[in-house]
């Protein structure tokens, strides 16, 4: 019943000509942006903000390709995927993140992701890649790569796990790693849309969780574990 619904629309989108993208990010900002800089060479069909909304109006819409956040409030990519790939195995999904950490790029593409870019990307960059993903190709950053042909060659059927790491949350590791990295806490606050004190918040909580005292402690944690 799934696929006779969509029908209709996948009709419409090859009369145009054009392919027909979703967005999903919990940053409107950000999903103008993206709108903006593609909107002369894609269809882009719909957005969202929180998993439900995804996944009732990818159903609804049925586009071609869906630009994908990592991490949301509410379960993030991950749970859009899980919850599409069923019921609507024709729609491609290509994450597109802040996040370069090994285990989101490998996470995603075990769910059914075909590619994964970062937010870095340049908007030509961009559309080559929903492009290529339309047509059936993989599509990485560069650095990207590396991570999924080494989790996949070295150990196939193994999930990536680390019980330390799995106490954290998504946002919580996304701020570990740029506090890694050497970022203040007000780049970081920029970085990720969130403001300076939740960014103490999430560096406090990381401490406890991890038993720790302070930043660097938690630097050399995250260096041992390549998450930088």
């Amino acid at each position: 019943m799934a696929e006779q619904s969509m029908e209709p629309v996948a009709e419409a989108g090859a009369r145009s000509g054009r392919l027909r993208v979703f967005l999903v990010d919990d940053h409107a900002m950000f999903r103008a942006g993206v709108r903006a800089e593609l909107g002369a060479h894609v269809e882009v069909v719909g957005e969202a903000s929180t998993v439900a909304e995804a996944v009732s109006r990818i159903a609804a819409t049925g586009p071609d390709v869906v630009l994908l956040d990592v991490h949301m409030p509410d379960g993030g990519g991950r749970a859009v995927l899980d919850a599409m790939r069923r019921t609507h195995p024709q729609v491609k999904f290509l994450a597109l993140s802040v996040s370069d950490a090994a285990e989101d790029v490998i996470g995603l593409i075990r769910a059914g992701a075909r590619g994964y870019v970062t937010k870095t990307i340049s908007p030509d960059e961009l559309t080559a890649a929903i492009r290529r993903v339309a047509d059936g190709d993989a599509v990485f950053s560069p650095r990207l790569a590396g991570f999924v042909l080494d989790a996949f060659a070295a150990r196939p059927d193994a999930p990536v796990a680390d019980p330390e790491l799995d106490q954290l949350t998504n946002r919580e590791r996304e701020v570990l790693r740029l506090l890694a990295r050497g970022y203040a806490y007000k780049e970081i606050a920029k970085e990720l849309f969130i403001s300076i004190k939740t960014v103490e918040t999430h560096v406090s909580n990381v401490l406890r969780k991890l038993q720790m005292s302070n930043r660097y402690e938690l630097s050399r944690w995250a260096a041992d574990r390549r998450l930088v």
